[in-house]
């Protein structure tokens, strides 16, 4: 699923370029479970298809709410980590949910952490996409994930990268409402 089309048409029906799904119906959730969204822990909200949300929740923790916002009716967390990839298509996913965002469409009360950027290939990137991360940089914090080539092939990591190591530190440490910018 990609937030870079102009309109996703599922189950839900269409939704608006930037704006993740709502999910699944209040009539799968039980009247236990109707409280609202919950402060505790985090939840991790793919950009686009393929950013590396479902990865960063094993490794890390949390709740992986693929390409949609929390729902008050499921008590997920308010707490939101939003992933892309360094590529120019991942950008600007998270862009756009960034600004969809900025225009209301997400729950009330949901509050983004931070964006994470986890690189799309080694090395450095084009001047192009270091730019657009800068901007990215002046609206939300940002942790920028390095190319992990074990994760490719499937292989668990021994000892996690340091800038992955800080991200976890936001996610299960004590203080995790107030980010740092990696």
């Amino acid at each position: 699923m990609s937030l870079d089309t102009q309109a996703v048409v599922g189950d839900q029906g269409s939704r608006a370029v930037g704006a993740p799904a709502t999910g699944g119906g209040a009539d799968e959730i039980g009247p236990e479970q109707r409280s609202g969204l919950s402060p505790a822990g985090f939840a991790w909200v793919a950009a686009h298809g393929g950013c590396g949300a479902t990865t960063l929740a094993s490794v890390l923790g949390g709740v992986d709410l693929g390409c949609r916002w929390p729902q008050p009716e499921r008590t997920e967390p308010t707490r939101v980590l939003l992933v892309a990839r360094t590529h120019a298509g991942g950008l600007r996913a998270a862009s756009q949910t960034l600004n969809a965002m900025r225009e209301g469409r997400h729950p009330a009360g949901m509050k983004l952490v931070a964006v994470v950027l986890v690189a799309d290939a080694p090395g450095g990137l084009p001047r192009i996409l270091a730019d657009r991360i800068r901007l990215l940089r002046s609206v939300a914090p940002v942790y920028r994930i390095p190319w992990v080539a074990s994760w490719r092939s499937g292989q668990n990591l021994t000892t996690l990268p340091q800038p992955l190591e800080k991200l976890g530190r936001l996610v299960q440490g004590p203080t995790a409402g107030s980010p740092g910018r990696a």
